[in-house]
C-alpha cells in the first residue's frame, strides 16, 4: 500500500495527451461535408447555419460545462454585429479588423455583465443575464450609430487582408468556415483543458472545487468572457456575411433559440451544437413559407426531441455508441 509521502511526492497524473479517435474521425467527416456543402446547397444558407453553430458551441461552453443558463447571449451576438458592421461602413476598416472590433467589444460587454451575474446561481442568474441583455436591446433601439429599427445596412464585405476578394460568395463560405474552425477549435481545446476539468468540477460540486484550492467565480468569469468573446465572433461574421446589423440578433428570442439549438443537439457534447444549428436553420430555411406557423413546428420539434431524445440527438447517438462526442 501507496504511504501519503509516496502519493505526496508523485507527480501529477498526466492528462489524456492523444485525442480519441472517434472525435477525430467525426471532426474529420464534419469538415469534409462542410467542404463540399457550398456546391450543393446556397452558400449564404449555409454560411448563416455557420455563424449559429459557432454562437451555439459558445453558448454550450457556459451551460454545458459551468452549468451556467444564460438567457441574454443574444446580447453579445448583437452588439458584435454592430461594432463590426459600425466599423466597416463608416469607420472603413477592412473585414478582419471589423471583425476583431465587434469581438473585442463583445469580450468587454461580456466581463462587465459577467462580473456584474456572476455571483447569483441557478434561476436568479438567467434572469439577471436577460436583464441586462435586454437594457443592451433598449439602448441599441435607441442609439444613433446602430440605426434603430433600420439597423446599419448596406455593410461593405470588403477585401480579406487585402487578397480574398469576399463579394464572391464561395470566398466568403470558406472565409467563414476558417473562421467557425478556428471558434470551434478553441472551444474544443478549452474544455479538453486543465481549464476544462476546473470549470466541469465547478458545475459537479462548487463547494468540493473551492475547498480544493481552486477560486470558482474567477473560473466562472473566465468562461462567460470566453463565452461571450465567441458569441461576439459569431455576431461580427454574421454582420458581414448579411451585409447588415439590426434588432434582431440582440432580441431576446435570439437567446432563446440558441438555447433550443443547443438542447436539440446535446447539452454538454462537443458536435451537438452544430447539429442543432443546422437542424434549426434548416428548418426556418426550409419552412419558411409557413410564415408564423413556423414558430409552432419549432416548438412542436422541440417536445418531440426533448421527450425522444433526452440528451439531444448527439447525445443520444454518444450513449448508443458508449463513446462521448
Amino acid at each position: 500500500m501507496a504511504t501519503v509521502e509516496e502519493y505526496v511526492g508523485a507527480p501529477p497524473a498526466p492528462m489524456e495527451a492523444t485525442l480519441p479517435l472517434h472525435q477525430v474521425v467525426a471532426f474529420v467527416v464534419m469538415v469534409a461535408l462542410l467542404v463540399v456543402a457550398p456546391f450543393f446547397f446556397y452558400p449564404v444558407f449555409l454560411m448563416k447555419a455557420l455563424c449559429f453553430a459557432l454562437f451555439a458551441c459558445a453558448f454550450n461552453l457556459l451551460i454545458g460545462y459551468v452549468g451556467l443558463l444564460s438567457f441574454g447571449h443574444a446580447a453579445f451576438l448583437g452588439s458584435a454585429g454592430y461594432v463590426s458592421a459600425h466599423g466597416a461602413k463608416v469607420w472603413g476598416l477592412p473585414p478582419e479588423l471589423a471583425i476583431v472590433a465587434g469581438t473585442a467589444a463583445a469580450g468587454a460587454l461580456g466581463l462587465v455583465i459577467g462580473a456584474l451575474a456572476i455571483r447569483s446561481r441557478g434561476i436568479y442568474f438567467a434572469n439577471i443575464t436577460l436583464a441586462l441583455a435586454q437594457m443592451v436591446f433598449f439602448f441599441s433601439v435607441q442609439a444613433k450609430f446602430t440605426g434603430g429599427e433600420d439597423g446599419i445596412q448596406s455593410v461593405p464585405r470588403g477585401v480579406l487582408f487585402g487578397v480574398l476578394d469576399l463579394r464572391q460568395p464561395l470566398t466568403m463560405y470558406f472565409a467563414v468556415l476558417a473562421i467557425f474552425l478556428i471558434g470551434f477549435l478553441i472551444v474544443y481545446r478549452a474544455i479538453h483543458s486543465p481549464f476544462g476539468q476546473v470549470l466541469k468540477a465547478v458545475r459537479e460540486n462548487e463547494p468540493r472545487a473551492t475547498s480544493l484550492g481552486y477560486r470558482a467565480e474567477h473560473y466562472k468569469l473566465l468562461a462567460f468572457m470566453l463565452s461571450a468573446t465567441l458569441s461576439g465572433l459569431a455576431g461580427s461574421t454574421k454582420a458581414i456575411v448579411f451585409q447588415l446589423a439590426s434588432l434582431t440578433d440582440v432580441h431576446w428570442t435570439m437567446s432563446g433559440e440558441v438555447v433550443l439549438m443547443t438542447l436539440v443537439g446535446g447539452l454538454g457534447t462537443v458536435f451537438g451544437p452544430v447539429v442543432g444549428a443546422f437542424i434549426l436553420i434548416g428548418l426556418e430555411h426550409w419552412l419558411a413559407q409557413l410564415g408564423a406557423w413556423l414558430t409552432i413546428v419549432q416548438g412542436a420539434i422541440f417536445v418531440v426531441c426533448v421527450l425522444t431524445f433526452r440528451r439531444g440527438i448527439v447525445g443520444e447517438l454518444s450513449r448508443l455508441l458508449r463513446k462521448p462526442l
